[in-house]
């Protein structure tokens, strides 16, 4: 027997719920790799025109975009895999994206970063309405 006192009861469950944690964030953050944008790939339609009011933006998780309408009722698509790790931002604020990986935000109507970790604005797409839906795909 060794002199050292055995873990207690806590110390090991504590290590054992803390462990797949830490084996999902290095994966998460590893983005060299072979990885899919996951953003549309062909136009896709996202829905009613009158979903989006002036001003404002609307996160379409399953689809990894977000689109905003600006004062002047022009749309902007941008997709919304964020360029620090590849992480699906699934959080809109207003027209705020917050990444749920490392905490990264983005401006909605513009793509920019607004808080690092990421240093690289979003990718835009294209984005038009037609026949009153909000129809978005890779860039033109």
């Amino acid at each position: 027997m060794s002199g050292r006192p055995a873990p207690s009861r806590r110390t090991v469950l504590r290590g054992a719920a803390l462990a797949p944690v830490a084996g999902l964030g290095a994966a998460a953050c590893s983005p060299g790799g072979t990885t899919t944008d996951a953003t549309p790939t062909a136009p896709v339609d996202l829905g009613a025109e009158s979903e989006i009011a002036k001003g404002s933006a609307r996160l379409y998780r399953d689809h990894n975009v977000v689109v905003s309408r600006a004062e002047d009722g022009t749309l902007k698509a941008y997709s919304t895999i964020c360029t620090h790790a590849l992480c699906p931002i699934n959080k809109l604020e207003g027209t705020k994206l917050v990444c749920p990986c490392h905490g990264s935000e983005f401006d909605a109507t513009t793509g920019e970063v607004l808080q690092a970790p990421a240093t690289v604005g979003l990718k835009e797409l294209s984005v038009e309405a037609k026949g009153g839906r909000i129809v978005a795909g890779p860039a033109a």
